[in-house]
């Protein structure tokens, strides 16, 4: 069943989230990832958010854990965590 990474991030350093961005984008393709929503306009109706939200779609969760475990998402990491704060969750489809 499909599994969907639930993604949203406060940026504090645009020029070296870009440098995750360039690496993440590739990696999610390489896992079978789809990106469903990517920093859109956000609307808040209930409880709070970061500003900016993702949600990529993956085949399975056991593909969605690969990813994001992989070397080449990890090193992506290295860039983000620093300059970012991030909720980041897999929610199983139906």
């Amino acid at each position: 069943m499909p599994t969907y990474a639930i993604v949203q991030v406060d940026v504090h350093d645009a020029d070296e989230y870009a440098k995750y961005a360039a690496l993440a984008g590739p990696a999610v393709a390489k896992y079978g990832g789809e990106f469903l929503a990517r920093g859109g306009v956000v609307e808040v109706l209930e409880g709070t958010s970061r500003a900016r939200c993702v949600i990529i779609k993956f085949p399975d969760m056991e593909t969605a854990k690969t990813f994001y475990h992989g070397p080449e998402y990890q090193e992506a990491l290295s860039f983000a965590l620093p300059v970012s704060d991030r909720d980041y969750k897999f929610v199983e489809g139906l």
